[in-house]
């Protein structure tokens, strides 16, 4: 299967990597020193025992006309980042190519073959000018929701810190023949991709940790497992949680797991740097409202209160205008034992 990855970053690599080693034909669209590196020795990725992976078949351009159609396009940009590239997605479309979207968050689609009163809407926090609606048809689209921890280390080198699952999903529920073809593949290259039947469930599920974590992180420095076992770490998580759970709900969305058990999970991850606290850390613009505003936009969509988290996402919004402004990165530093 022909695949071109856009965005040849942690997530992208991991992935592209992988489907390469399967034996896929691999595209990755890439910039700068990523894409030097991607040219001259392939993506590489570092696993947790130490060991690494080398994909040496990969192909990398910054030129999506010069990859053609392409059985699958995977975005694995971040969702601020999708808006600005997709008016170049074109070239990549064939008849039958699917689009499978990897943005942690609400998703520009969300509301796409959804059904009830809210069908159709755009989530405007995430796409406030529909440029991803009008330029993605919804029968490309397939949902997933990605749940590996990685870290682009150096330009085309990504180290893996955990998971492989990267849950598929039609957006209408189908279990149609391209979505399982596509489960097959990414099965073939040991990453689990179960096909969902409803993949918004799960999105929600991911997105329960990341609105809350990630701000958290950025704002405190705070580790997973520091925010879980510390008493106001955990007090703040809980109630953004409970917020967001009652968003979800008002939309039909069903969680399979308690709030406790959810915050458990990302304690047992251990002491690892979200996303986002990596892109403060890194001076990188930072994503917040497709995780934190998103879900206070469908808060007031069906007339449900969000006040901690809007509060967080106030604060999160601060400091990535400081950041901006100021052209710094925010970074902790050890201090001198005494």
């Amino acid at each position: 299967m022909k695949f071109c990855i856009v965005g040849a970053g942690a997530i992208g690599g991991f992935v592209g990597a992988k489907l390469a080693l399967a034996g896929e034909d691999v595209t990755f669209i890439a910039r700068w020193k990523n894409l030097d590196a991607i040219r001259a020795n392939g993506m590489a990725v570092k696993l947790q025992d130490g060991t690494s992976l080398h994909a040496d078949t990969v192909k990398a351009t910054d030129s999506f006309a010069a990859v053609g159609h392409v059985d699958c396009v995977i975005l694995a940009l971040k969702s601020h980042q999708v808006e600005s590239i997709v008016h170049q997605l074109e070239p990549l479309f064939g008849p039958k190519t699917t689009v499978i979207t990897m943005q942690n968050g609400i998703p520009f689609w969300y509301f796409h073959n959804h059904g009830g009163t809210l069908a159709g809407n755009t989530v405007k926090t995430v796409d406030p000018r529909g440029v991803c609606k009008d330029g993605i048809a919804a029968e490309r689209i397939i949902g997933c929701v990605v749940y590996p921890a990685t870290e682009l280390v150096a330009p085309g080198v990504v180290r893996h810190i955990e998971g492989e699952r990267f849950p598929l999903g039609e957006l209408d529920g189908s279990a149609s023949n391209r979505v399982k073809d596509l489960s097959d593949v990414f099965a073939k290259a040991g990453l689990k991709a179960p096909v969902l039947e409803n993949v918004r469930n799960e999105i929600w599920l991911k997105l329960w940790g990341n609105l809350t974590f990630n701000p958290i992180s950025a704002l405190t420095h705070a580790t997973l497992q520091d925010i879980c076992q510390n008493e106001h770490g955990r007090s703040l998580a809980t109630n953004m949680m409970r917020e967001a759970q009652t968003v979800a709900e008002t939309l039909g969305v069903t969680f399979r797991v308690s709030l406790d058990k959810r915050i458990d999970g990302a304690e047992k991850v251990g002491k690892h740097k979200t996303s986002m606290l990596q892109d403060v850390e890194a001076g990188r613009a930072i994503e917040i409202d497709a995780l934190v505003g998103a879900v206070i936009e469908l808060g007031e969509l069906t007339n449900t209160p969000t006040p901690t988290i809007r509060a967080i996402y106030q604060a999160s919004k601060l400091l990535a205008h400081t950041m901006e402004t100021e052209k710094i990165a925010v970074r902790g530093i050890s201090l001198p034992q005494v």
